[in-house]
């Protein structure tokens, strides 16, 4: 047998199976890397990203660091170090909480907000071509499907949790579709 060919399975069984971590694994890492790419010149990270959709997406007034880490299902340490060099080329400021002073409000800057924007003009079009292979008509099915998958899994973490003050970010039902 050459060295190129590969024996065939001796039962049908013993095709790989399609395992749901190593698919979603490959599709997040493909996409984050497509992204990274595609965003490097305006000098932020995709979890620099994130935190601008967060922030653009919230209140007025701002966020907690504490809602932020939960959103992004990061640690504090990590949140407290991206939002540091954010703050630092000004696409954020941090002001101490205005009911409770172990807390500090994360507001998006002007400059942000910019960056922001052209961000998520790639993101869009990224998204686009990412889903172009899936038919469109069930484009919306797919993405809501795998958004119940998501809840499910972190409802699952949330009930394994040997922590109960630490839960999963927040999350909005998925739309169901009639």
């Amino acid at each position: 047998m050459s060295a190129k060919s590969k024996p065939a399975p001796a039962h049908p069984e013993a095709l790989p199976l399609k395992r749901l971590p190593v698919l979603l694994r490959r599709a997040w890492y493909g996409l984050n890397q497509a992204f990274r790419q595609r965003i490097a010149h305006l000098g932020v990270t995709p979890d620099q990203f994130s935190i601008l959709r967060w922030l653009s997406e919230g209140e007025p007034a701002g966020l907690t660091q504490r809602t932020i880490t939960d959103l992004m299902a990061s640690d504090p340490n990590t949140i407290t170090s991206t939002l540091t060099r954010m703050e630092r080329h000004g696409f954020i400021e941090r002001q101490p909480h205005e009911r409770d002073r172990r807390a500090h409000r994360v507001r998006l800057q002007p400059s942000g907000r910019q960056i922001f924007e052209q961000a998520r003009q790639i993101a869009v079009e990224l998204q686009a071509q990412v889903l172009a292979p899936v038919p469109e008509p069930a484009r919306q099915r797919f993405l809501d499907t795998l958004e119940l998958v998501a809840v499910h899994c972190a409802t699952m973490a949330d009930k394994a949790s040997p922590n109960p003050r630490r839960k999963s970010p927040t999350r909005v039902q998925p739309a169901v579709k009639s």
